[in-house]
């Protein structure tokens, strides 16, 4: 026998078939791409043993939605970024013991919530301003004049006496999906007039720590950009609704970490019942006790060797106020409002602002060592 020849024959038949194996290899990676890339045309025809796939109405429905989402999006700023407008407001120079600083300038964002001229804004947009302006989008110029503000929700409210070119429809953010899309619309830096950018509702019932003894609750979550100037702007949904008014970003945590992706916006829920009370009445009503206060932490409590480690000091009692009527004095700490007790969470502002003026609420505090129970009836003050 010729082992030569036998060992030619088998070595060619290896090579037959690892040939085979490649192309039917091959041909996987073809079907996967036309099936990924959505091609219907089939394999070569000397590739008998492997058809081609149909390709999936999945697929189809993905790239159909993409589109109608981009069509969305279009359709929704052009509709609602005519009511968007640039808030500029001008702060006059201060005195010094080195005589008077320059005036200076702020910016923000507002938009158009009524065709009486109304602007929806952020109250730190125009805090401390002298005069306020407003740049429509198509680049013209309004002097506004200021309603009203709730500092506590940090909103505002203005108005112009001149054309108002569009006036943004609003939605329920109570109604308001994880995931949902969302599109913020201002002036960063109050340059950029009417920036766009798109995200999806990352959560809801968010709450923020002023760092002034109350939290900004209840807050939308997004990850649409959000920059110095949007403050004020819309939150808007794919049905062209503002669901919401922006009011800041997080930019870093208490640790240093820094962080993207972290804007907030006040419900619209919220900011329309604001809005509508400061236009009925100039103000927005709140309830008021009469005490002048400092917060208390664990660290301060043990500081000065408090009887409460949450609450509030009270250091001035304002006469005539429903706290003197109910005989709270200074030096009385607050510890609970209500049913509910003060902590982290809790804070007096937020507890307090749960009821309305004319209410009648137990408050729980400690004078000395000595805990009592104390009824008093709010007022009501503008906020």
């Amino acid at each position: 026998m010729n082992w030569r020849k036998v060992f030619y024959a088998v070595f060619v038949f290896v090579i037959a078939i690892g040939a085979a194996l490649t192309g039917a290899v091959a041909g996987g990676i073809a079907v996967y791409r036309a099936i990924g890339t959505q091609q219907s045309s089939s394999l070569p025809v000397d590739s008998p043993t492997i058809e081609a796939m149909p390709v999936s109405s999945e697929s189809q429905e993905l790239v159909i939605n993409t589109t109608e989402m981009v069509t969305a999006v279009t359709q929704t700023v052009e509709n609602t970024g005519p009511a968007v407008v640039t808030v500029v407001g001008t702060i006059p120079g201060q005195r010094t013991p080195f005589g008077m600083t320059a005036e200076s300038t702020v910016s923000g964002s507002g938009v158009f919530i009524s065709a009486d001229g109304y602007i929806l804004t952020n109250n730190h947009v125009i805090e401390d301003t002298q005069s306020i302006t407003v740049i429509l989008a198509d680049g013209s110029e309004q002097p506004a004049t200021l309603v009203g503000t709730d500092i506590y929700s940090d909103l505002a409210v203005l108005q112009v006496s001149g054309e108002v070119p569009a006036v943004a429809p609003m939605g329920n953010s109570d109604s308001l999906n994880q995931g949902e899309t969302v599109i913020a619309i201002g002036s960063p830096l109050g340059e950029f007039m009417n920036t766009v950018t798109v995200g999806v509702v990352s959560a809801t019932g968010r709450s923020i720590d002023t760092g002034y003894g109350y939290q900004i609750q209840d807050l939308i979550q997004t990850d649409a950009a959000i920059n110095s100037g949007n403050s004020g702007g819309p939150l808007v949904n794919l049905a062209g609704q503002v669901i919401g008014i922006n009011t800041l970003v997080v930019r870093d945590s208490s640790s240093g970490t820094v962080a993207e992706g972290l804007g907030f916006a006040i419900p619209i829920n919220t900011a329309r019942a604001v809005a509508e009370q400061i236009i009925e009445k100039g103000f927005f009503s709140r309830p008021y006790l009469g005490i002048s206060w400092q917060s208390i932490t664990p660290r301060i409590a043990a500081v000065y060797r408090l009887p409460a480690e949450y609450g509030v000091y009270i250091t001035q009692v304002a006469e005539n106020s429903p706290a003197s009527q109910a005989g709270l004095q200074a030096g009385d700490i607050i510890t609970g409002v209500g049913e509910t007790t003060l902590d982290a969470t809790n804070t007096y502002i937020n507890t307090l602002f749960q009821y309305s003026p004319g209410d009648t609420v137990t408050l729980t505090l400690m004078r000395g060592n000595t805990q009592m129970q104390v009824e008093v009836t709010l007022g009501e003050t503008e906020s």
